[in-house]
C-alpha cells in the first residue's frame, strides 16, 4: 500500500534512504535558481542548494520535482527535462542524519521572480531565500554550495548540452 500524501506543511522525514527530485532550474540567461539555507537555529552556518525535495505517497520523481519547485519557488511555467545526475548523500542537518539518493532534473523558465508558497515549518526555519547565479558567479563563488561540484556541472551542461543520460556522481558524505 502507497504511503499518504504529506499534509502540507509537514515534515515527513523519518531516517532511511529518502528518495528525493531536485530541479536543475535555468532561466533564459542560463542563470542557475539556488535556495539559501541554513541550520534552523544556527544563521551563519549556511549553504546555497538546488531546489527540490523528497518524494511523498505514490507521487513519481518527477511529479516530486514539480510540487517542490511550486512549493519553494513558487514558480510553475517550466519546461521539465531530462535527468541530468544522480547522487547518493549523507549530511547532518536538524539535529539529525539525512541519508538521500538525489535525481537533478533539468527545467527550463521565463519565470524569474520566486516567492516560497508550501515551505514545511523545517524550511520556514532554515531557507532565507533564492537567487538566481550565472555560472560565472558559482565558479566564483565562496559559499558553500551543493552538490559540491554544481559550478562545474553546470559549465558542462551549458557548453555540451544534457548528457545522453544520467551522470552518477560521486557520493557525498558530509
Amino acid at each position: 500500500m502507497p504511503a499518504e500524501p504529506t499534509p502540507a506543511g509537514h515534515d515527513s522525514y523519518e531516517g532511511g534512504l529518502r528518495r528525493v527530485a531536485r530541479v536543475v532550474l535555468l532561466d533564459p540567461d542560463d542563470r542557475i535558481l539556488l535556495l539559501h539555507g541554513h541550520e534552523p537555529d544556527d544563521p551563519a552556518d549556511d549553504w546555497w542548494f538546488t531546489p527540490g525535495g523528497g518524494v511523498e505517497g505514490d507521487e513519481t520523481r518527477e511529479q516530486a520535482a514539480r510540487r517542490e519547485l511550486v512549493e519553494e519557488t513558487g514558480i510553475t511555467d517550466i519546461e521539465l527535462g531530462p535527468v541530468l545526475w544522480r547522487r547518493r548523500c549523507s549530511f547532518p542537518f536538524a539535529g539529525r542524519r539525512w541519508d538521500q539518493d538525489e535525481w537533478y532534473y533539468l527545467a527550463r523558465t521565463t519565470q524569474t521572480a520566486t516567492e516560497a508558497v508550501g515551505l514545511t515549518e523545517l524550511e520556514r526555519r532554515s531557507v532565507a531565500g533564492a537567487r538566481w547565479w550565472t555560472c560565472q558567479e558559482l565558479t566564483r563563488a565562496h559559499e558553500t554550495v551543493y552538490p559540491t561540484r554544481l559550478a562545474g556541472l553546470l559549465r558542462t551542461l551549458l557548453d555540451d548540452g544534457p548528457p545522453a543520460g544520467p551522470v552518477t556522481l560521486d557520493t557525498e558524505i558530509v
